[in-house]
């Protein structure tokens, strides 16, 4: 398979990116089309679509081989699972699903097409193998059960932010930061009150402790990989 794309965000690593696509519905991420994918042509009509799929690579994932069982972190990290029963990155192929709302489609002079999404649960830099249209009359579910997987979504922390740390963070990703937050983005193995734990985003290192439901920002720094 071909590289068609990649995508652009606001996550430099991968803690802090939402555990499935769309949680977040204000984070933005630009898709930029490889050379020689960048034919207008190959984007006719998609902007008469509100939301897309995007089939993408685990590119930071390194693994030899692969196991039939996985341990996914909602569940604490110690119980296993088949592999084909969760959304692991550690799989026969590195390969991921995500579904993203439309927001434009740019005709940039020199990169071409490039597609402005919101929702989307990636790393900055991650390569696209492909982009379908999102039907609503055949792609969504609602009468859809989710397995061991339903009761871990729901749960959101209380975020206290001091006002003059939130100062140091854009207006135009505050809110967004404020969603990644309330999500809890440690491990849920991970429950150390004193532990200090660092969210990069958005150019920032965002520095936080978590005690029961609260969670409380301590610093703000600029982001140094």
């Amino acid at each position: 398979m071909e590289i068609i794309a990649k995508i652009f965000t606001d996550f430099p690593t991968k803690f802090g990116v939402p555990r499935q696509s769309g949680l977040i519905e204000n984070l933005r991420g630009k898709v930029i089309f490889e050379k020689p994918f960048r034919n207008p042509d190959a984007v006719r009509g998609l902007e008469g679509f509100s939301h897309l799929w995007l089939i993408w690579q685990f590119s930071q994932v390194q693994q030899n081989g692969w196991c039939a069982t996985v341990r996914p972190p909602r569940l604490g990290g110690n119980r296993r699972m088949g592999v084909f029963a969760t959304r692991s990155p550690f799989r026969p192929n590195p390969i991921g699903l995500s579904s993203v709302r439309l927001e434009e489609v740019e005709i940039h002079p020199q990169l071409g097409p490039v597609l402005h999404v919101l929702g989307a649960d990636l790393i900055d830099g991650t390569p696209i193998f492909d982009i379908k249209p999102y039907l609503p009359f055949t792609d969504c579910h609602p009468e859809a059960t989710a397995g061991f997987a339903e009761p871990v979504f729901g749960h959101a922390l209380d975020v206290v932010f001091p006002e003059n740390l939130l100062s140091l963070v854009p207006p135009e990703h505050r809110q967004a930061l404020l969603e990644i937050l309330r999500q809890d983005p440690r491990p849920s193995y991970q429950q150390d009150p004193q532990r200090i734990y660092g969210v990069p985003f958005a150019g920032l290192d965002v520095r936080f402790q978590v005690d029961g439901d609260i969670l409380s920002v301590r610093e703000v720094v600029p982001f140094v990989p």
